[in-house]
């Protein structure tokens, strides 16, 4: 702090060009941006978790107290603070200061040092304990804390056990005071200061000091251009190592965040010297400085591909699971040979099932008692969910405990309810625990079970896969089943696609559309994509499949706002929110995620109570989606809910997941967007009872087939496309899957004896 009372150094200087207005009389028109000084006489909220306060300040000049609000650091009763922000009207609370920094510059006065002592700040200190300390030192009251704390013995009534407390809390205030100054000063806004401080603790001062950009790479929320200002504010040139350095780091990073695994060493260069403005001489040193220093390793992977630069987790991750899963399908399984009792287990599930199992369902359920592991790949309504029942039968007959999971929730209902079995999610199945940030379950602690059957694995990235995989027993088998020609995880990998093309593992590829599933127009056009051919849109008002045709971005959206709030409620009786989901394939443009958003919002949820973080409005009822994994709360990217209470003061609000509701703090809401519209690469691992699919020209960099298929298969009861029969031929003439830049199928063969 700099300055702590009578004698001593002034506050420091405001920043340059702001509006300073020390002695206001009377507050100014409401919207017009001052810089106040004054007195806290109490707060009325706070929240320690999130940062927001509600202060009652009695400003300099003035003769009652006024509202201060925002996202501040800790400023008790007693305290001088110095705001700045803007004059607003709240509709039941009347005038405020709605603060965009705060400091807080410490008592002038003898009574506000009474009172900022006697305020909580320090446990076991109350008005009386704060009196006998201002009565002892007087106005040296501060200075004493700040420098001789000991002294404070020689009150009387303060033992060494109190004094003790006095110091530790009177350095914890000191130290978040310091943090939050330096932090703002160098550009930081005071939801952004809690962040960091939240994330790197008394640390945050050094870390952000000596390496400003670990805040693109530490910080949710954090881009690497505030972190380049940061930096820059606190003298780091624009050509200097470190930043060259951070700017490599932050493209690998973001290029894992797309899926990748790896970047080839030449794009890197090229990617970050654009991005940083520099030569690409000086960021290819750049790359070559952090392989030095082990923060990237660079792989000669292949003549191919040339030097492959990873993340060093994801290079670990990479080579492990390639060794474990080489290990795992050349081991000796649990239990006796399947082979021989295979038949009499697909007869006895026929007849008491009732069901004929088509050839190649056969061929799968073989391979699975033949081999270790095995892959059971293809698209919907060909009986993968009947060969695991099957599976299931056969293993049980085994005596082999077979477990099932599944990456979501969701899938792992789906899968619980289709086989009537217990299945978890792979965080469970792991028994992740969110304090440690582990996984309980590993290689010295394994998975007990003599099968693992995991669904929707076309979902799963490399690090989540590669963790399943240590903590299988060698011993155990496992059954992987998804659908290759969806798209592939969010995070980074492609582990069906990369398992299936290293040959390593026996697949078998069911594409006969099985006969329950006969007759449905979902089914058939899903098929009939991925094939390459144009779907059947539905005649009659009792079809599943329709394409609606638009020309033109604002009329597919305006055709699709339509449909959405009026036409297939009143026809098929679905609701709007709960049961239509639109899913697109870009962000932006007037039929991306964010305007479709803000459409939909406004027509289906136009009024009630709100909460505005950034450019995001929040409405009591809003359909919301979680973008990050957050182990700690259980709620993962993807993850879809609806908000069931808010807290306008604190911006806080409770959104129900399924079964379970998660609270969201006023610095945690960047973690939520509206989801009425979602991307379909979020959409990847649920089902909906109708999907809405808008397709334009204006997609065509997004557009494939396997885009389009991933989204038509999400849809159960309806699916309707609506926009330009030319976007539709667009996606079937691409054949292209997501490129995931990645070795493992390479390891995979390396290590199996096959490269």
């Amino acid at each position: 702090m700099n300055s702590h009372g009578t004698g001593r150094a002034g506050p420091p200087a405001p920043p340059p060009g702001t509006q300073v207005s020390l002695a206001l009389r009377t507050p100014a028109e409401p919207g017009a941006a001052v810089s106040v000084e004054g007195e806290v006489t109490s707060v009325a909220y706070e929240s320690e978790t999130t940062g927001f306060r509600v202060l009652r300040v009695r400003l300099d000049g003035e003769r009652a107290d006024n509202t201060i609000v925002g996202v501040l650091p800790p400023a008790p009763p007693g305290a001088r603070v110095r705001a700045t922000g803007k004059w607003v009207i709240d509709p039941k609370r009347g005038q405020q200061l709605k603060a965009e920094a705060l400091l807080v510059i410490a008592p002038s006065t003898l009574a506000g040092v009474e009172r900022f002592l006697g305020s909580g700040l320090v446990p076991g200190v109350g008005e009386a304990f704060a009196k006998r300390i201002v009565e002892t030192f007087g106005d040296q009251t501060l200075a004493v804390l700040d420098n001789h704390p000991e002294r404070l013995r020689e009150v009387n009534g303060l033992g060494g056990k109190r004094v003790e407390q006095i110091q530790k809390a009177w350095e914890h205030h000191r130290v978040i005071g310091a943090i939050m100054i330096f932090l703002q000063s160098h550009g930081a806004s005071p939801a952004l200061a809690i962040r960091i401080h939240k994330r790197f603790g008394h640390k945050a001062i050094a870390i952000v000091s000596t390496s400003p950009y670990r805040l693109a790479l530490d910080v949710w929320g954090v881009g690497f251009k505030t972190a380049d200002r940061i930096a820059s504010s606190l003298g780091i040139a624009k050509n200097a190592p470190e930043r060259a350095q951070a700017g490599v780091l932050h493209v690998l990073h973001e290029r894992s965040q797309k899926g990748h695994v790896f970047e080839e060493r030449r794009s890197l260069a090229l990617y970050a010297a654009s991005m940083l403005e520099i030569d690409e001489n000086d960021a290819d040193r750049a790359i070559a400085e952090l392989g030095q220093a082990g923060r990237v390793i660079l792989d000669p992977l292949s003549a191919d591909i040339g030097t492959a630069v990873y993340l060093p987790e994801l290079h670990e991750a990479e080579c492990r699971l390639a060794e474990n899963l080489a290990t795992l399908v050349a081991a000796k399984a649990f239990g006796v040979q399947l082979e021989q009792v295979v038949e009499k287990a697909i007869a006895g599930f026929e007849a008491s099932t009732k069901v004929s199992l088509a050839p190649a369902q056969r061929t799968a359920i073989e391979a699975a008692a033949a081999e270790k592991v095995v892959v059971i790949t293809g698209g919907p309504g060909v009986g993968k969910t009947t060969i695991v029942r099957c599976l299931l039968m056969l293993f049980d007959g085994a005596g082999l405990k077979a477990r099932l999971a599944a990456p979501t929730g969701r899938a792992a209902k789906r899968m619980s309810e289709a086989t009537g079995r217990e299945a978890v999610t792979v965080h469970r199945l792991l028994e992740f625990d969110p304090r440690s940030r582990e996984f309980a379950r590993n290689e010295e602690n394994p998975i007990e079970a003599g099968v693992v059957i995991l669904d929707e694995i076309s979902m799963v990235d490399l690090e989540l896969m590669d963790a399943v995989v240590c903590a299988l027993p060698r011993e155990t088998r496992l059954v992987i089943v998804g659908d290759v020609d969806q798209l592939p995880s969010v995070g980074p990998g492609a582990m069906l696609r990369d398992i299936i093309d290293s040959g390593v593992v026996r697949t078998v590829r069911l594409t006969t559309i099985f006969r329950q599933a006969e007759g449905s127009l979902i089914v058939e056009n899903a098929h009939k994509i991925n094939g390459g051919m144009l779907p059947t849109s539905a005649e009659g008002k009792s079809g599943e499949f329709y394409i609606v045709e638009r020309k033109g971005d604002e009329a597919t959206a305006d055709g699709l706002l339509e449909l959405v709030t009026k036409r297939i409620p009143q026809r098929f009786g679905l609701h709007p929110a709960r049961d239509i989901q639109v899913l697109t394939p870009m962000h932006r443009g007037a039929s991306g995620t964010i305007l479709l958003n803000e459409r939909l919002q406004a027509a289906l949820n136009p009024e009630g109570p709100s909460v505005k973080i950034g450019q995001r409005l929040f409405r009591l009822g809003d359909k919301v989606m979680q973008l990050k994994n957050d182990y700690e709360r259980e709620v993962y990217n993807g993850d879809v809910g609806f908000i069931v209470n808010m807290s306008q003061e604190s911006k806080s609000l409770r959104v129900q997941f399924d079964d379970r509701n998660v609270i969201y703090q006023e610095t945690d809401l960047e973690e939520l967007v509206l989801a009425y519209a979602t991307s379909i690469h979020k959409s990847q691992g649920s089902e909906y009872p109708a999907v809405v699919i808008p397709l334009t020209m204006n997609h065509f960099v997004m557009l494939s087939r396997n885009l389009l298929y991933t989204a038509v298969t999400r849809g159960k009861r309806l699916v309707v496309i609506v926009g330009d029969p030319r976007a539709i031929g667009l996606s079937l003439a691409e054949v292209r899957r997501e490129a995931r830049s990645s070795g493992l199928a390479q390891r995979l063969r390396s290590k199996s004896g096959l490269a």
